[in-house]
């Protein structure tokens, strides 16, 4: 029997192929969908997608992308996809190879862009502009063997299948069982199928399709055996054409001489046993390959050339046992290719895949495609130590590139290779180095401090000592430990052979340590050392890195406007090397900060939103988190809310910094606590968690939102006593300006004025003079509410608004007109109470609206009609002018990616400002979106 003779179409399966016909209907009709198909091997899964496909492929609507994942790419981020992206039509190829490519690249060690989030950022992209032009069925199959970032990237596509018309099918074992794939189960159901073993009547059948007729009794009998599995009935009917017995199988004799295989892995085996072995030693070479293989890659490995192995696939395409896969090979059954390559004894399978490796290596092949041959080398080596000197020269040339796109590979390999590397060999300082690095980017810091402790008493190489050092002082920081970091600096800078530019970097270190220690006349001191020894050594990376500590050392002085031209400056120095990339993130997000502290909110707000789209496209997510928090802290000080809780629920969770977690979520704690929300005690416990893991540090926006709560807990004695916990601790009075005012009125509330003094001196030592107009209008603040003063107050308010900060505005006029209410001038009070109250209700702070009416209703002061309040929760009026602006290109069928682009947005932010339209308009699909939006044409701009 050979592979045309295999039905074409699943028997049985009725339920799950309506099941996938209803789903491929959605699909046409715009509306994404998910279904995981689980079974054991042979069972069928395979065959009932691929029918479903060719349904698929057959409308000529749907494009469909089939990804196969194997055992021997598991540990490569994302490879499967991007296999199965390679010419399919319509998918830009230079889009595809610019992913590949940031996987393959080395980002340098002490970078904080972690190549794997960004190649998927920019995977999903891909996938998303894909779906604007088709729907799109994407399949991946073995799912059971994917690597996490493919598992994740499925994921995340199937949390946005709202927005995307995209069909999503996943194939997998029932064993070997994941954590991510069991979640990824739970995200998908109830679209989850269990493919079953075929019953009685469905074998009949299917064995009539094998055999072209009803079967006899005794290929019943022997049939029934085979447990309903689809690919061993295949393999035992086609056993049985091979032997010849198929047409005298009902004679008695003949049935008693048969012989028939006891189990599935013995029908592959026969099946195997029936090609000449010169097809199966080519075949157990495909084997090492993985389930898909290039007949190039092939004929490399193999050591034959292509036009000798053509007539050896030809004749494995006729026994079954491969078939063509576009413009690959592919084995028919994972199950077949599992028999080929168990077959080899370990010690032989590792040495072939250790050729292998040579092979493609000589031959030009990229890095992941070697490592994928040199892991199990590494894995079944029985060496004793003994260490191939080429294995350890391709890993040290070609470490960076595997260490940056997947360090978990590296971590094992590298291990090996050092073992059998003596400390005086040119390439063990390398190795180290890496080593140090891929435990740092995995997030082991006691593990790669451990590594770089070690290397250092052995290290030559300046190269590789900066490196480590570098690395060393991260994890030290990381574990609170920078005082322990100093002295290796130092001496590391009186090694022999230590040049200018290394000379520069060991001065950054030194000098982000002591930043780091709060000593900040050191931190300059060295700082300005370092700039000028880079600048002499032509090193733009020792002179951005010093730049950078500058400025931050201007900003602990409460020098802002001095940091301003130095941020030029370092972007300029930063501008277009690759390895400067994670430190130009940094600079625009502290350039941001430092914008907003001058209240110049608008430029903040454009270099923060700018930084942010940077981030997301680079898929730094640690900087993106770090953008995310800068530009919400932004948006809340300038009055946006709902555009900085967008902000902060993309932000929340993706840094792993607890300091900015806490931050995130005590900032919407904050805006929900005003609000009046339920959604604010989530928040709050959050925030509190996180809290706890700062080591002492207090946050910020924590205490912001923990004194509000006990406020609204009518507890103004514990309120306060949040603000000054944190004003006792923290003694950067920037960080703590926007909390004085408040200080002084809760002060003022529990009578403590002695206690009001003291902060308004502290308010007014801070801003009295400044060129700042926030700091100016605080201290007048809090001289104004300890004095009463309403004019001061008036004065006060008019400061917050040149400065751009609604919140306090609203508050000082609040403040005023209570001090004039109280002197019997209700005109003058009413009307700034009506003003206080516009901005309140422009914010939606509900529970302000409601204290302040409440406050004012005992002197006959009521809101005006004109005043509007209460916002809309649901429908068209509910969403925010960004909503109404994505909701508009929606219509124009513009992709997420492509609306980012227009709004200077990143994807995830459009995505998120999509879920939110769909929510409060109540609609399933993008299609309902635009369909509402056009209806709507007039208000849409």
């Amino acid at each position: 029997m050979t592979e045309s003779q295999i039905p074409s179409r699943p028997i049985g399966r009725h339920a799950e192929r309506d099941r996938l016909r209803r789903l491929i209907g959605d699909l046409s009709a715009g509306r994404g969908r998910a279904i995981l198909i689980e079974g054991e091997p042979g069972i069928g899964k395979t065959s009932l997608v691929r029918a479903a496909t060719a349904d698929a492929r057959g409308g000529g609507a749907i494009r469909v992308i089939w990804a196969v994942c194997d055992e021997l790419s598991q540990a490569f981020p994302l490879l499967p996809l991007l296999e199965a992206l390679d010419g399919c039509p319509g998918v830009p190829e230079a889009e595809r190879q610019q992913i590949v490519q940031l996987l393959r690249s080395d980002m340098g060690v002490g970078n904080r862009v972690d190549v794997i989030p960004a190649a998927a950022e920019q995977l999903l992209a891909l996938i998303d502009n894909l779906c604007a032009a088709a729907p799109t069925m994407l399949v991946v199959d073995d799912l059971q063997w994917a690597d996490p970032a493919t598992v994740l990237t499925i994921a995340r596509l199937v949390r946005c299948l709202d927005q995307l018309p995209l069909l999503i099918v996943g194939l997998t074992r029932t064993i070997p069982r994941r954590d991510d794939v069991v979640a990824l189960r739970r995200a998908i159901e109830p679209e989850v199928v269990r493919l079953e073993n075929l019953d009685g009547t469905e074998v009949q059948e299917f064995v009539g399709e094998l055999v072209g007729g009803a079967p006899g009794p005794r290929l019943a009998e022997l049939a029934a055996g085979a447990a309903g599995n689809p690919l061993y009935l295949t393999e035992l009917v086609d056993v049985l054409v091979r032997a010849g017995a198929l047409a005298h199988l009902d004679d008695c004799v003949e049935a008693e001489e048969t012989s028939t295989p006891g189990s599935l892995s013995g029908a592959i085996s026969d099946r195997l046993e029936f090609l000449p072995p010169h097809a199966r030693e080519v075949l157990r070479v495909a084997a090492l390959l993985g389930i898909d293989f290039s007949v190039r890659e092939l004929a490399v490995v193999s050591g034959r050339r292509v036009p000798e192995l053509l007539p050896i696939l030809d004749e494995a395409i006729l026994a079954g046992v491969v078939v063509e896969n576009g413009s690959e090979m592919a084995f028919r059954h994972p199950l077949i290719r599992d028999c080929l390559y168990d077959s080899m004894p370990a010690a032989v399978r590792a040495a072939w895949h250790r050729d292998a490796a040579r092979a493609l290596a000589d031959d030009g092949a990229p890095a992941e495609r070697v490592a994928r041959q040199l892991r199990p080398t590494v894995e079944e080596d029985d060496t004793g130590g003994t260490v191939d000197t080429w294995v350890v020269g391709w890993l040290t040339e070609n470490a960076p590139r595997l260490v940056g796109q997947a360090p978990k590979v590296a971590i094992p390999m590298l291990r090996w290779a050092l073992s059998g590397t003596p400390p005086g060999a040119g390439s063990h300082d390398v190795l180290a180095s890496r080593l140090a690095d891929a435990l740092y980017r995995v997030g082991d810091p006691s593990g790669a401090a451990e590594v770089a402790t070690a290397a250092l008493v052995e290290v030559k190489r300046p190269d590789a000592l900066v490196e480590l050092l570098w690395t060393l002082t991260q994890c030290q920081a990381l574990a609170g430990r920078t005082q322990e970091s100093l002295d290796p600096l130092k001496r590391a800078l009186k090694m022999p052979g230590i040049g200018l530019h290394h000379r520069a970097r060991l001065l950054v270190l030194i000098a982000r340590a002591h930043r780091t220690l709060g000593r900040v006349d050191a931190a300059a001191k060295v700082a300005e050392e370092a700039l000028a020894t880079a600048t002499e050594a032509g090193d733009r990376w020792g002179m951005g890195w010093a730049l950078l500590v500058q400025t931050i050392v201007h900003g602990m002085r409460g020098e802002s406007r001095k940091a301003l031209p130095l941020y030029d400056r370092a972007l300029a120095v930063s501008e277009g090397d690759p390895s400067l990339a994670d430190l130009r993130l940094l600079l625009q997000i502290n350039q941001a900060i430092a914008l907003g502290v001058l209240d110049r909110y608008e430029e903040a707000i454009q270099v923060a939103e700018t930084v942010r789209q940077s981030a997301d496209r680079a898929g730094n997510v640690f900087r993106l988190a770090q953008a995310q928090t800068a530009l919400s802290e932004l948006l809340f000080d300038n009055g946006k809310w709902d555009d900085a809780l967008v902000e902060i629920d993309l932000a929340i969770g993706v840094s792993k910094n607890p300091l900015v977690d806490c931050a995130q979520h005590g900032l919407a704690a904050t805006i929900q606590l005003h609000r009046g929300t339920g959604e604010s005690e989530r928040h709050l416990l959050a925030a509190d968690h996180f809290n706890d893991r700062v080591g002492g540090r207090t946050c910020r926006a924590f205490a912001m939102a923990k004194s509000l709560q006990r406020e609204r807990e009518d507890d103004p004695a514990a309120a306060l006593q949040v603000l000054l916990d944190l004003l006792s601790s923290v003694q950067d009075d920037e960080e703590t300006v926007d909390l004085l005012a408040d200080a002084v009125r809760l002060a003022m509330t529990v009578d403590d004025k002695p206690l009001a003094a003291t902060i308004v001196a502290r308010a007014v030592a801070f801003g009295e003079g400044s060129p700042v107009p926030h700091r100016r209008a605080v201290a007048l603040h809090c001289q104004s509410l300890l004095a009463n003063d309403p004019a001061g107050l008036l004065e006060a308010a008019n400061g917050y608004r040149a400065a751009g900060r609604p919140l306090p505005r609203a508050q000082a006029l609040e403040a005023a007109a209570l001090a004039l209410a109280e002197r019997g001038a209700l005109t003058e009070a009413r009307n700034l109470f009506t003003d206080a109250y516009s901005l309140y209700a422009k914010l939606g702070a509900e529970w302000d609206l409601l204290r302040t009416q409440a406050r004012f209703r005992s002197f006959g002061i009521r809101r005006g009609p004109r005043v509007r309040h209460r916002q809309a929760r649901r429908g068209w009026d509910s969403l925010t002018p960004t909503e109404i602006k994505v909701a508009g290109l929606v219509a124009q069928g513009m992709s997420n990616p492509a609306i980012a682009a227009q709004l200077f947005l990143s994807r995830r932010t459009v995505q998120t400002h999509v879920s939110h339209i769909l929510a409060k308009l109540e609609l399933g699909s993008r299609i309902d979106i635009a369909r509402e939006a056009s209806q709507r044409a007039h208000t849409v701009t």
